[in-house]
């Protein structure tokens, strides 16, 4: 953000010889005095109206005048940036600063002016130049402000880094940040004056047919909706839609350490209703790993089953309603209804299970079990968090529905325990085929979700409808009846003491978590997360801002899950003893739980 010595054009910045607005001689003023020996002619033939497009206001601008900023705009731009180094939930890298420090900037420096525009029409004026000082005071200001807030932003990085014991850092990145910062603000800056010179083109092209308050309007109206929708209809599906492609790809692939299964207890094995090639990456990851039965005894020192996997995938069936009916006629198959417990996962947006969600379960059951999982999008779980939330919905409904439907024409003592899980957006799918807490008791046996995004219906009324005094990190619903929700369910999950008889429905949330906390709301209202006592892995020094504090918990998404287990949106750790508190198994031992969570660590 630089301030030229000759002025250049802009809206904000009249001609040295523009009229002066205040001065009583201007005679543009519309109180200046009339001609009074202004010859009429009333006799005169009326002319016709041809009505032309107004001339440019400045027919030959300056070559400067795109990079031109003005002051209002200036102080509004560092004000953002000093705040964007305040800390978030998570460590952010150089490059991420930058980007956020540029964005942030972006909308300050719109904000200024938005705030000046205001001003002015109070004070009813027009803009005026800057006095000779302003600017140099302002790069003074701007350079020492900066210089404090990006120190003690460094600072803030390095105590996050210490909480979350995150030892990636990188000088050259942190270095780069500022120039990162100054080059997108500056390539924000042209589009928004591209887009301010189609409008006025639009308008000047209106203004041959209507009237010009009317131009205004209808090309104002015009030039939004026109870049709303080559945001939103070209660009953000292209993009969508070309990673879509890339990762259809990606699809076909086979993760290494994975092989076909020899049993017909797994889809995509000897006997199977679907075929291998159909299940997808992910799938055949869940359907060619896991325990075995002697993996399960070596570990228990018990006798054990070989668990049931079943699963379909994108390649399986034509929509979401055959892949889920194949995936239960292969379950049926392989005689998932005859086991003890049957656990409905819901998968993220690729058709990934976290394995330690699985692994942990057929453990604690002595592999006497049955799971059912299917795909529902090629897209990985960060992005299909944004774009795919129907197709979770959809899934998790007729996956449930489907299992429940043969599960409910079982003789009631033949049933299996019937359990749901499902980690991210998994939660959220997992959670549509259900009403609320009496629902959840009343058809299933026990559930556990991690993670889930704010967006959740059923997690956001468990948490906003907390009992008084708890806080929205560790929200107690109804006294913990039912529902509860823990960030280590390894101690005793509150409210401690109370009983939680019958069905077991757990949340796994981290107060670091940004899928958990993510939400537009954060642009303009302070949620209770920040406002109350944080959690153990955030920083008190964490406030809320507007527009600030949503982009950086946005920037924090992507890399939700590049940090240690324990934080963040990585519960890999928290599956054993989670399970272990729904499942309430009466024959697991404390070391087995020890060696089981050695074990479910070492899983990748």
């Amino acid at each position: 953000m630089s301030h030229e010595p000759p002025a250049a054009p802009d809206d904000d910045q009249p001609h040295e010889d523009a009229p002066d607005p205040e001065r009583s001689d201007d005679p543009e003023r519309s109180d200046a005095p009339k001609q009074a020996d202004a010859p009429k002619q009333s006799d005169a033939p009326e002319p016709s109206d041809t009505r032309e497009p107004p001339t440019p206001d400045h027919p030959h601008p300056h070559p400067w005048a795109a990079w031109a900023v003005t002051l209002p705009g200036a102080c509004g731009a560092l004000l953002l940036a000093c705040l964007s180094f305040t800390p978030s939930l998570l460590p952010r890298a150089g490059v991420l600063q930058g980007v956020i420090t540029g964005i942030l900037a972006a909308i300050g420096y719109a904000l200024g002016l938005v705030a000046a525009w205001i001003w002015r029409a109070f004070a009813d004026r027009g803009p005026r130049r800057p006095r000779k000082w302003a600017w140099p005071a302002y790069f003074i200001a701007g350079f020492v402000l900066v210089g404090v807030a990006f120190g003690l932003g460094q600072y803030g990085q390095h105590r996050i880094r210490q909480l979350l014991g995150v030892t990636d850092y990188s000088v050259l990145q942190t270095v780069a940040s500022p120039f990162i910062a100054l080059a997108l603000f500056c390539l924000l800056l042209l589009a928004a004056r591209g887009i301010r010179r189609v409008y006025r083109w639009v308008t000047r092209l209106l203004h041959r047919f209507i009237g010009p308050q009317a131009a205004k309007a209808v090309g104002g109206i015009l030039v939004a909706a026109g870049t709303f929708l080559l945001l939103s209809g070209i660009l953000v599906d292209g993009l969508v839609s070309a990673a879509n492609q890339a990762f259809s790809l990606r699809d076909t692939e086979t993760k290494p350490g994975t092989t076909r299964p020899t049993t017909a207890l797994r889809s995509g094995g000897p006997g199977s209703l679907v075929p291998w090639d159909s299940l997808g990456r992910e799938g055949r990851a869940f359907t060619g790993t896991g325990p075995t039965a002697a993996d399960i005894t070596a570990l228990t020192t018990r006798p054990a089953k070989e668990p049931v996997r079943a699963y379909a995938g994108l390649k399986t069936a034509p929509d979401t309603e055959s892949r889920a009916a194949r995936a239960v006629a292969d379950l049926r198959r392989a005689g998932g209804f005859d086991r003890t417990s049957l656990l409905v996962a819901t998968t993220t947006g690729s058709g990934w299970v976290d394995p330690a969600a699985v692994d942990s379960f057929e453990y604690l059951t002595g592999g006497d079990c049955a799971t059912v999982a299917l795909q529902y999008s090629y897209l990985p779980s960060w992005l299909s968090y944004l774009v795919d939330q129907s197709k979770a919905r959809e899934a998790g409904r007729e996956l449930f529905d489907a299992v429940y439907e043969g599960w409910s024409k079982l003789p009631p003592e033949d049933r299996p325990k019937l359990y749901v899980a499902g980690e991210s957006l998994g939660s959220f799918g997992g959670e549509t085929a259900f009403s609320g807490e009496y629902d959840l008791r009343n058809r299933t046996a026990g559930t556990l979700f991690a993670g889930p995004p704010n967006f959740n219906t059923l997690f956001r009324r468990f948490t906003d409808g907390r009992d008084a005094g708890t806080p929205e990190v560790q929200p107690v619903y109804k006294e913990g009846r039912t529902v509860r929700f823990a960030d280590d369910a390894s101690t005793e999950i509150p409210p401690t003491g109370a009983p939680w008889e019958g069905t077991r429905v757990l949340y796994l949330l981290h107060a670091s978590d940004p899928i958990v906390w993510w939400g537009p709301h954060l642009m303009y209202r302070e949620p209770d997360w920040i406002g109350q006592r944080p959690g153990e892995d955030v920083l008190e020094s964490m406030v809320w801002v507007p527009f600030v504090t949503f982009w950086q918990v946005t920037a924090d998404l992507p890399f939700a899950t590049g940090v240690p287990p324990g934080h963040g949106h990585v519960y890999r750790g928290e599956y054993v003893d989670a399970w272990n508190a729904v499942l309430r198994p009466t024959d697991v031992t404390e070391p087995e739980l020890a060696r089981l969570r050695a074990a479910v660590a070492q899983e990748e």
